[in-house]
């Protein structure tokens, strides 16, 4: 059997690079940590080459860009995005090809070939998202991006802490398997509990405010994992 993975991502959705700097030092060693998800505002405000190159400077832990949303453009631009992140020393990209099929496969095959890791994801974790909940997007679409992400070799998604039913039913339909990973925002403030994916062999739930604003987030991690201790252990 596969061995059981469960960690954390602190997701780093600031502005303030020094606050970076001070989150990484208190709790850059920590085992529970995964890695560290990036997105447009460190981005956007200093460079991804910068941002990157800050975190890298204190950690060995894999970076992971979140464009919020990449791959909503046409295809041929997936080339000058997979290079942009193997360029600015990304490990890993989040994907969330609502553009369509074509799309979904040049954007993909374009991480692939520039040897990034592509996590793809097809569900949000608020309200009034897919159609049946009042939303813009077709549940059968959902279903479609992770199928088709599968059919290219993708083995690594974005899941909604807050949606189990959802994600359930996206495992199961698609056929994945222990070989696939999942990375989950919706922990803490949202109420996202991974107590109900515990069928998830590989489990990253992603952090943001909470540990952010935690007053000492090396005490915060400590009590999430005290507080998650029947599912990490």
């Amino acid at each position: 059997m596969p061995e059981t993975i469960r960690k954390v991502i602190p997701a780093l959705d600031v502005a303030e690079l020094s606050r970076i700097e001070s989150l990484l030092k208190s709790v850059g060693d920590d085992d529970f940590i995964y890695g560290y998800k990036i997105g447009f505002a460190l981005g956007l405000a200093f460079g991804l080459p910068k941002v990157v190159q800050t975190i890298k400077s204190i950690s060995d832990k894999p970076v992971i860009y979140d464009h919020q949303k990449a791959a909503t453009d046409i295809p041929d631009t997936g080339k000058l995005f997979a290079d942009t992140m193997q360029q600015s020393g990304v490990d890993e990209v989040i994907l969330f090809p609502q553009a369509g099929p074509s799309t979904m496969e040049g954007w993909v095959k374009a991480m692939q070939e520039n040897a990034l890791k592509v996590i793809v994801g097809g569900i949000m974790t608020h309200a009034k998202f897919v159609q049946s909940e009042g939303g813009y997007i077709r549940d059968e679409a959902v279903m479609e991006i992770y199928g088709k992400a599968m059919q290219l070799g993708v083995r690594d998604f974005v899941v909604p802490l807050t949606k189990p039913e959802a994600t359930r039913a996206v495992y199961e339909q698609t056929e994945m398997d222990d070989t696939c990973s999942f990375y989950s925002p919706g922990f803490g403030k949202q109420g996202g509990d991974p107590q109900k994916f515990t069928y998830l062999r590989t489990h990253y739930w992603i952090i943001g405010r909470s540990l952010l604003n935690a007053d000492n987030p090396k005490n915060y991690l400590d009590q999430v994992k005290r507080n998650t201790s029947g599912i990490t252990d």
